[in-house]
């Protein structure tokens, strides 16, 4: 297509007018003095500037394209030819910055661009599922690794075979909720365990929550309605440990949501990283209620680590990972070295068809 939908023109028309605004408020004195609201602005305006200037460098492509066909028409047989030349290609131009215009467009009005935090649980699976969560946070170390994006531990429960009961970290970077939000749901493992002396291959499972990360000024928490409790932080770290109630547990009472944290040394940047964590928490379930409300649930949604209840098998035995969504299968040692990319690419294909066909 060389012209884009009437209501993705819309869609567009209303984002210039809102980037104007936002450019606007940002220069307005009444928000010189406040700088929580003022960080909000930007990020919003500087999300959505990229999607503008291309929406408007297409704006000048199509008209550029209709001076030629107007040309092409007239009188003038040597002008007419020369711009008769020129419409293929322009036409060819037009065809690639509509789909462009269209995922950058999608992408604004989503979580994209957002970073994220993540929660891996174990499942059905005993020490298994805990080794199982181990390896998942170190396929996604290995994942952000290769992306360029740098991952922030936040909160784990270790077991005394290595593995965790649960791990929570934040990833930040460059488009990192568009990858990762995939990630959410149940994942299989089968495999012979470290501990089975029988050579038996086992079944265990995990769980995986992808949290999109917002602002303190997107997510308003009333501090009266928090629980805040301090403890000594548990496992590794030396000397630390066990000497200082560092780690922070918050409880929000109106919807019973704990979150903690106990990764860092100091008390103050735990209680801040498990008030992001339960910003992100909150939002989510705002996002999954209103999705409810329209009928379409996300295809995405964490399950209850069932065995049964998965997106995605890793299959040891056979050197496979299949992704249920997909109907396809991977290679596993690629897969747990982090390169995740095919799976990922395909699955943001068939968000992009969907959110298309929602239009």
């Amino acid at each position: 297509m060389t012209e884009l939908h009437p209501k993705v023109r819309q869609r567009l028309d209303r984002m210039v007018a809102r980037a104007n605004e936002l450019m606007a408020q940002s220069s307005a004195p009444e928000y010189l003095d406040k700088p929580e609201q003022l960080s909000a602005i930007h990020r919003e305006l500087g999300e959505m500037t990229p999607t503008v200037q291309r929406y408007q460098d297409y704006l000048g492509k199509l008209q550029q394209l209709e001076d030629n066909r107007a040309l092409a028409a007239g009188d003038d047989r040597e002008l007419a030819e020369l711009a008769a030349l020129e419409i293929p290609e322009l036409e060819e131009q037009l065809r690639r910055e509509a789909d462009a215009l269209l995922d950058s467009m999608l992408a604004a009005e989503g979580d994209d661009s957002r970073n994220c935090i993540v929660e891996v649980r174990a499942g059905t699976g005993g020490d298994e599922a805990a080794l199982f969560v181990r390896d998942l946070v170190a396929l996604y170390q290995r994942y952000g690794s290769r992306m360029g994006w740098s991952i922030e531990p936040m909160h784990s429960v270790p077991t005394e075979t290595g593995g965790f009961k649960e791990a929570t970290f934040a990833i930040k970077g460059r488009n990192v909720f568009h990858a990762m939000q995939f990630e959410s749901g149940g994942h299989r493992v089968q495999r012979v365990p470290e501990t089975e002396a029988k050579g038996r291959v086992h079944t265990s499972a995990a769980t995986v929550a992808v949290l999109p990360e917002v602002e303190e000024v997107e997510v308003h928490i009333d501090p009266q309605d928090l629980r805040i409790d301090t403890y000594r932080s548990s496992g590794a770290g030396g000397q630390h440990v066990n000497k200082t109630d560092s780690a922070v547990r918050i409880t929000h009472l109106p919807t019973g949501t704990v979150v903690a944290c106990q990764e860092e040394r100091s008390q103050i940047k735990n209680r801040q990283k498990a008030m992001s964590l339960l910003r992100s928490r909150i939002y989510e379930a705002e996002q999954r209620r209103v999705k409810a409300e329209r009928a379409a649930e996300r295809r995405e949604q964490v399950g209850s680590g069932d065995r049964s209840d998965r997106i995605r098998t890793y299959n040891y035995p056979q050197d496979r990972v299949t992704d249920h969504r997909l109907n396809r299968n991977f290679a596993l040692q690629q897969v747990m070295e982090g390169k995740l990319d095919p799976i990922i690419e395909a699955l943001q294909h068939d968000l992009r068809e969907r959110r298309i066909a929602e239009l």
